[in-house]
């Protein structure tokens, strides 16, 4: 029978087993809770709906233009985050303290684990997702839009830092960050907190073809996220899981792989 040392830290399964029902501790300090989670989600669909307002008024095909291409993918998402670490500057301790951002290089082990178990995970469900949906249906918002763009090698290249690192730092500051410190401070549990915030995410990319698929993309992550208890496992997990749709969509879009 194999023995583990006692210095040596304990596999997934058995972190995952050991985490518990009670409470998170909610810091000093923190004064702000689903609110909060509210108006940065409306910061995200506001701005998504004025930049493609902005488009239809000019007359500008959004999905043909490069500019609103990268416009409308980046600045809703940035623009949430953005506004989620301000609220805990502005009513608590700061985003390091209040979201989690606790550096430690045994979190970034974690989030490559199960970053890599996301890849897998991910590339079979998305093969039975694409056969209920239809090939024709399997695709994302950002992949349409780049197929109809165009993008020229410096926007396809900017696309690709955005969907591998910048998406998932702030999606993750966003969900995993914001709103997991809001379940928290109503004294629920991390399960409640992963549970819920698995489902929300998924939702919250207003993509209802693809919810099912982003469920079983988001399990790794959060649950990076749910047994270290900090947001660096579950923002490399994010990050390594974008990385080969990112580089597909970047192939794609500067014609080295068909679309």
């Amino acid at each position: 029978m194999a023995v583990t040392r006692p210095d040596e830290p304990p596999s997934l399964i058995a972190s995952v087993r050991a985490v518990g029902r009670e409470p998170e501790a909610v810091h000093d300090g923190q004064r702000w809770g689903f609110g909060a989670f509210l108006l940065v989600e409306a910061v995200f669909v506001l701005s998504a709906v004025f930049i493609t307002a902005v488009a239809r008024t000019s007359g500008t095909d959004i999905g043909s233009s490069v500019t609103f291409v990268l416009v409308g993918s980046m600045v809703p998402t940035v623009l949430a985050a953005a506004v989620a670490v301000t609220i805990t500057y502005l009513r608590g301790n700061g985003p390091f303290q209040d979201l989690r951002l606790a550096w430690d290089w045994a979190d970034v082990k974690v989030g490559l684990k199960l970053g890599a178990l996301g890849l897998v995970l991910t590339y079979v469900a998305a093969l039975v997702w694409s056969k209920v949906v239809g090939d024709k249906n399997a695709t994302s918002a950002i992949g349409e839009l780049v197929d109809g763009a165009g993008l020229p090698v410096a926007a396809a290249v900017l696309m690709f830092v955005y969907v591998c690192f910048v998406g998932p730092v702030c999606e993750e500051l966003i969900y995993r960050g914001l709103l997991w410190g809001a379940i928290e401070r109503q004294r629920w549990s991390r399960w409640a907190a992963f549970v819920l915030t698995t489902l929300i995410f998924a939702a919250g990319h207003l993509e209802p073809l693809r919810t099912s698929l982003l469920i079983v993309i988001a399990l790794p992550i959060g649950i990076a996220r749910l047994i270290t208890r900090r947001l660096t496992a579950s923002v490399v997990a994010h990050v390594i899981n974008n990385f080969l749709p990112g580089l597909t969509l970047l192939l794609v879009a500067v014609g080295v792989m068909p679309a």
